[in-house]
């Protein structure tokens, strides 16, 4: 009461149909997060876990520190997938009847004047140009926790690795028909 306000959400303005697709949404997102979730934990070896009491942490310790580094480069990737698959589905959205989407607008638009194709071309190009940027953040996101998963090759091992593709490459017989005996010689 005594600080300024800077920003006001008046709640009275939220109608039902706002309440019930948030709802909907949520609800439909809940269970596909807990079953991504629950693999991302699942996926990272019982081993790491014993070991981590074993070294006498905690529970929140050992899934903060062991558990949860290691679950998220396999649970990042499919959140991501389903933060763009929820932004998609918003258009359904339209079934309720609600006009604060980006369809509805399009089509509270459309009506007034009758023009709906070039209205549809823009919250389309919309639609790609968030999806594009919430992909983008999800490559950034990947990649920042696929850290340590995989390593650069030092030079010693790149030059074993060439020496051992030469080598299987001499091996290997010239022609269709060499290193083959036929019937009349002497095997």
């Amino acid at each position: 009461p005594f600080v300024h306000q800077f920003a006001s959400f008046d709640i009275q303005t939220l109608n039902a149909a706002f309440l019930f697709a948030v709802i909907g949404l949520g609800l439909n997102e809940a269970a596909y997060m807990a079953e991504i979730v629950r693999a991302g934990v699942s996926s990272v070896g019982e081993g790491q876990s014993e070991a981590s009491i074993a070294l006498g942490m905690s529970w929140s310790q050992t899934m903060r520190r062991t558990v949860l580094p290691q679950a998220m480069r396999v649970i990042i990737p499919p959140t991501g997938n389903e933060l763009i698959s929820m932004l998609k589905t918003t258009s359904l959205v339209a079934a309720v009847p609600l006009t604060l989407d980006l369809y509805g607008r399009v089509r509270d638009i459309s009506g007034v004047n009758f023009e709906p194709i070039p209205l549809l071309l823009v919250a389309s190009t919309w639609y790609l140009a968030v999806t594009s940027i919430l992909m983008v953040g999800q490559y950034y996101v990947e990649r920042h926790y696929s850290r340590g998963a995989t390593r650069a090759l030092t030079a010693r091992q790149l030059k074993a690795m060439a020496d051992g593709q030469t080598a299987a490459a001499d091996d290997i017989p010239d022609g269709p028909g060499a290193g083959r005996t036929t019937g009349g010689e002497n095997a």
